[in-house]
């Protein structure tokens, strides 16, 4: 059985972030890099399966650039036996991204039994890549994840949807499976296990040796800037009974016509 996990790398949520000069991106030279949280349990759920199939091969595959390969060697210590990188220093849209994954799937020679990632990534929370590269491979798709139970070539799983209610869906594979919180506990990387990742095989790739150019862009961003700065709050003094009912008055007053929460 091969399993094919996809992680990427996102900023660590301490990070600061500043927009570059021109507004293109972000400025990364300071970032704290770490692997997306969701993408964590799509990588323990590919080696809870291995538990259970010893004869499983479990491959994490990232689209990003080579200066920093944090989220891999992670993957790798958790217990992931090798790594794909698809080396690119652009922000790609996740239709690129999708196509991106496709081709190093495919660049590998191993046939996917299994492809799980997370639901979402949290920079850009697109919720996009999965179902696209679902429907790149023809292969059947669910997301959102918390439960999962393999039988064979059948695969059970039980999908959040609003309101607090379950799906339950049995799919074959090969498919493609988006991971949520709740699936599982991701386990940390043993120090054993972050000296074996670093000898590891961690494949590199071009966009170009997974087909992509820039013509895949659908989407192409711009004008990335920090929100606006939140204004001081008001104070009220209401110590004296007297201006009680005018404090209040006005209180009401600004939450209805300013903060128009009420």
């Amino acid at each position: 059985m091969n399993i094919f996990v996809c992680v990427k790398q996102v900023p660590d949520t301490e990070t600061k972030i500043t927009p570059t000069g021109d507004g293109s991106f972000i400025e990364t030279a300071s970032i704290k890099w770490i692997m997306n949280p969701y993408d964590e349990f799509a990588v323990e759920q590919a080696l809870l399966i291995k538990q259970s199939n010893p004869a499983a091969n479990v491959t994490v595959v990232r689209v990003g650039p080579t200066k920093d390969t944090e989220a891999l060697r992670t993957a790798m210590a958790m217990g992931a036996d090798d790594a794909i990188l698809v080396e690119t220093n652009e922000n790609l849209d996740s239709y690129s991204i999708a196509k991106a994954l496709k081709g190093a799937i495919a660049k590998s020679g191993k046939t996917a039994d299994i492809i799980l990632t997370g639901k979402q990534a949290i920079d850009d929370d697109a919720l996009q890549v999965p179902q696209v590269l679902a429907e790149m491979l023809n292969l059947p798709s669910v997301s959102v994840i918390v439960g999962f139970e393999v039988s064979g070539n059948a695969i059970k799983v039980k999908r959040e949807i609003e309101g607090g209610a379950l799906e339950v869906y049995e799919l074959g594979t090969p498919c493609v499976i988006a991971c949520n919180k709740g699936l599982n506990t991701p386990r940390y990387a043993s120090l054993p296990g972050i000296m074996k990742a670093k000898k590891k095989p961690m494949t590199q790739l071009s966009l170009t040796d997974v087909g992509v150019s820039d013509s895949d862009r659908r989407v192409k961003y711009s004008q990335f800037r920090l929100p606006p700065e939140k204004p001081p709050g008001k104070k009220f003094e209401a110590t004296d009974p007297a201006k009680q009912n005018d404090v209040v008055s006005q209180v009401v007053g600004l939450l209805r016509t300013e903060a128009k929460v009420i």
